[in-house]
């Protein structure tokens, strides 16, 4: 067993806003597992993180020395091979990219990782390196959690007799589950239903998909392939390669694709995203480090929405459109493709979503959901509040 520390690599972080706003690089979930759960059952050791300042107090660094690895990679059974390898002398690199090294307690950061004797990784690793990598990579990572986590288990059973299943050998259902006149195919890719889960009648899913711990799929949802409900969520209507981190809701009809939402955001009922431009061109994105726009090089892209943003019912995103923290958007036509952090508004004009109202609106979700906002989650929305007013350009103009 190792202790291992996850560091964010800036040549990423900045990459994977809105979502690295209120979390560090490896607390980002892709597949069925985050980034640091991976680790953690890979190495069978104990997790940690090495973040921004503002986050450290949220996301501890355990003491001790480390192996610290690089937050942004998405390991299988050979990259954990590498790094056990590893000696304290040395550190491991793809190309210039470094993705492990030993770390002392005292030091505060990597600067001597490229002092040691650098060792070249031999196979090309998976780095999430932008924002849409997210639902990019998702399938596979499905697909690589599914078998970490099943292996040498057996499955609870689906009694239902009104449940349909294709490939039932690549289903698994952990206990509690409760599946109800549904049809699961999981001929394309595996299926993963998790612990104390709600799959409601009429549900229609094709792998691959997971269900993380507690969440609901409600009756008459249609959940394509690649397709992730992270913990503690409800989902319905139509979605389609499309990660929700947890504790979120897509509860009605309305159609959700090439999607990433983060924690506590809630979609009103027939909220539409749009993943494809109608002449079929690449769709650009913002780009918080160029300040701008920026080609993803991809024809399908929909919406990524950082944590505490909601919308009200029909509102409708253009594809590749880009919301930050604590936004709230209302209101009929499309709003912009960018919508800065704590926005109230949509295509009429933003006012701010100032911060009492904002922290009211949070305690109320979290409360609900039996979980308190701490003076850690006030001190870190406050500070991104603060940090956030460049984006809001209405706010220069008052």
């Amino acid at each position: 067993m190792e202790n291992i520390l996850l560091f964010d690599d800036p040549s990423f972080r900045g990459s994977l806003l809105p979502f690295t706003f209120t979390r560090p690089v490896a607390d980002i979930r892709v597949g069925i597992l985050k980034i640091s759960e991976k680790w953690a059952k890979r190495s069978q050791g104990s997790v940690s993180f090495l973040t921004q300042d503002y986050l450290q107090a949220k996301f501890p660094r355990a003491k001790g020395e480390h192996i610290a690895i690089n937050g942004a990679w998405l390991p299988d059974a050979a990259s954990w091979e590498s790094v056990a390898k590893l000696q304290p002398n040395q550190s491991l690199f793809y190309g210039k990219v470094l993705l492990a090294s030993y770390i002392g307690e005292t030091e505060k950061n990597l600067s001597k990782a490229a002092e040691k004797e650098v060792v070249q990784i031999s196979f090309e690793p998976v780095l999430l390196q932008k924002s849409w990598n997210i639902f990019q990579y998702n399938g596979a990572q499905i697909r690589e959690d599914f078998e970490l986590l099943t292996a040498q288990r057996e499955s609870a059973p689906i009694g239902d007799p009104h449940t349909k299943i294709y490939a039932p050998d690549n289903i698994f259902v952990e206990e509690g589950a409760v599946i109800r006149a549904a049809v699961l195919n999981a001929e394309s890719g595996p299926i993963y239903i998790g612990k104390n889960t709600e799959i409601q009648e009429g549900a229609l899913i094709r792998g691959p998909f997971a269900l993380c711990e507690g969440s609901t799929v409600n009756m008459g949802a249609k959940l394509r392939g690649d397709t992730t409900v992270g913990p503690h969520s409800k989902v319905g209507g139509e979605v389609s390669n499309s990660v929700i981190f947890g504790y979120s809701n897509k509860g009605h009809e309305g159609f959700l694709g090439n999607s990433v939402l983060g924690e506590w955001c809630n979609l009103g009922a027939d909220t539409n995203t749009s993943n494809l431009k109608n002449n079929y061109a690449p769709v650009k994105v913002w780009d918080y480090i160029k300040g701008g726009f920026s080609n993803t090089g991809l024809q399908f892209c929909g919406l990524m929405m950082g944590d505490h943003s909601k919308c009200g019912i029909n509102t409708m995103f253009n594809t590749g459109t880009v919301v930050g923290v604590g936004a709230n958007i209302f209101g009929d036509g499309y709003p912009r493709n960018f919508i800065p952090s704590f926005a109230w508004g949509g295509a009429a004009g933003f006012s701010t979503f100032q911060f009492p109202k904002f922290k009211e609106t949070a305690q109320a979700v979290m409360a609900r959901r039996k979980l308190e906002w701490t003076e850690l989650e006030e001190e870190l929305y406050q500070r991104l509040f603060e940090s956030s007013k460049n984006y809001r350009i209405w706010e220069k103009n008052t």
